[in-house]
């Protein structure tokens, strides 16, 4: 079992910045790769960003690139995701989650989730 607990979201204007974290306990934390997700009630989930157990494989969404930066600590057991230039269209909330496979863009490839942060982003 792998149990993941996401901080750092809050209310931030347009623009600014944002730093997620999320800790993980557990299982062998460096052999899973590490994805951020997030989601707007009533649509889909959306990948966001993962980044390999090595930190040598990084994706992101479409919607993020340029913008997110996605890293992690294996020594902490933490991985991080470095929001700049918010936009409104960023507001959801955020998943922190874990994947056996060396990198993974969708939700069905994850074995355990956190309970998620918001993040608001004001215009």
């Amino acid at each position: 079992q792998v149990q993941l607990v996401e901080s750092g979201g809050g209310l931030v204007q347009a623009g600014g910045s944002l730093r997620l974290s999320c800790a993980a306990s557990g299982r062998t934390f460096s052999s899973y790769a590490m994805g951020w997700f997030r989601q707007v009630p009533g649509k889909e989930r959306e990948f966001v960003a993962v980044i390999s157990w090595s930190g040598a494989l990084r994706r992101y969404g479409d919607s993020v690139k340029g913008r997110f930066t996605i890293s992690r600590d294996n020594a902490r057991n933490t991985v991080s995701l470095q929001m700049n230039s918010l936009k409104r269209e960023d507001t959801a909330v955020y998943y922190c989650a874990a994947s056996g496979l060396t990198i993974a863009t969708s939700g069905p490839e994850y074995d355990y989730w956190g309970q998620g942060t918001q993040v608001t982003v004001s215009s």
